[in-house]
């Protein structure tokens, strides 16, 4: 009797280990809900379970403070996979972000980091208003402005962009260092007289700042930018796409980052795999689910250099579809 149950015992715990092993929850780390990541990564995960490409995988969503946020609980090992810009998981990766926010996860290396996918163009945006005197970059010297909250992407992108202009930020009337949901209302009622922000479009921001008070966007140009772009291979050029924002009916030329789904070496490969397999697969949908998707190319979406090595999971799923030799 005892011999049959114990058998009994046995059987059922083995059956919930199977159980339990066949299950895996994978944590995506976005941003906070009003951003453009919290729907990029709501749209992966809805994919990711609704395919059910790997028996048990299910994709769970959590809202974050963002790309440095997102990183360093990767690295912790608190999320799976995290959406953040590339050149913080560039710097992350070899090591020198630490010289720029205290990251967390201190125990971990950056060199873990690995790319899953290249999402959509973050751009740099510089918006005045329509009387302004600025119609160029190098006019904001000397003007009120915002870097950006500590760890943001504009912070980091305005110290790499300074420093090639042999600017200090002592050449500027006042810094301020207000959030980005911040800028535009601060621009509008005359605090500041320019916004800086480091954005996809169409934006919620921008949009603000354009309707309210008569916007215009400053394009970004000149041998400042190209060299910055030449010694930093984590920015890409881009153009801020023409009539999305009222009174700005031209495209207008920058450069940026890209929002880049990543993860760690610890993620398995199977999972990786399974990962990109169901975006690429759906990028139709995936696309419709937000403006800043529409432009989204299988082939961009693989192309290097990228901040962080590919995963090999996601390597060998790109190589079987042909995107990478």
């Amino acid at each position: 009797m005892k011999k049959t149950l114990w058998i009994s015992v046995l059987l059922a715990m083995g059956y919930a280990s199977v159980c339990l092993a066949q299950k895996q929850v994978i944590t995506l780390g976005t941003g906070g809900e009003t951003g453009v990541y919290y729907p990029t990564g709501g749209g992966i995960c809805r994919i990711v379970n609704k395919l059910k490409l790997k028996p048990g995988l299910r994709c769970v969503l959590q809202a974050t403070d963002g790309s440095v946020a997102n990183i360093s609980r990767v690295l912790d090992d608190s999320l799976d996979v995290g959406i953040a810009q590339s050149n913080w998981i560039y710097k992350s990766y070899h090591e020198t972000a630490r010289d720029d926010v205290e990251m967390m996860g201190q125990g971990a290396q950056g060199s873990e980091l690995r790319t899953l996918l290249v999402l959509y163009p973050e751009y740099f945006t510089v918006i005045v208003p329509k009387d302004s005197d600025i119609h160029q970059f190098d006019d904001i010297k000397g003007k009120r402005i915002s870097i950006g909250t500590r760890g943001s992407s504009l912070r980091a992108t305005m110290s790499d962009l300074l420093q090639k202009k042999k600017w200090q930020y002592q050449d500027f009337a006042q810094v301020l260092s207000l959030d980005a949901t911040e800028q535009a209302s601060a621009l509008c009622e005359g605090l500041i007289d320019v916004m800086i922000y480091t954005v996809g479009h169409p934006s919620g921001a921008a949009r603000e700042a354009t309707d309210d008070c008569d916007s215009r966007l400053i394009s970004m140009q000149g041998p400042e930018v190209e060299q910055l772009l030449a010694e930093n291979t984590y920015y890409r050029w881009a153009k801020i796409p023409g009539a999305i924002y009222r009174g700005n009916i031209k495209s207008v030329p920058t450069f940026g980052v890209s929002a880049t789904l990543f993860t760690s070496t610890t993620l398995d490969d199977n999972t990786a795999y399974s990962l990109v397999k169901a975006v690429i697969e759906q990028l139709d949908e995936f696309r419709g689910l937000h403006p800043a998707f529409a432009r989204l190319d299988p082939e961009q979406m693989v192309k290097g250099p990228f901040a962080a090595p590919l995963h090999k999971g996601a390597l060998r799923y790109f190589k079987e579809i042909g995107l990478i030799e």
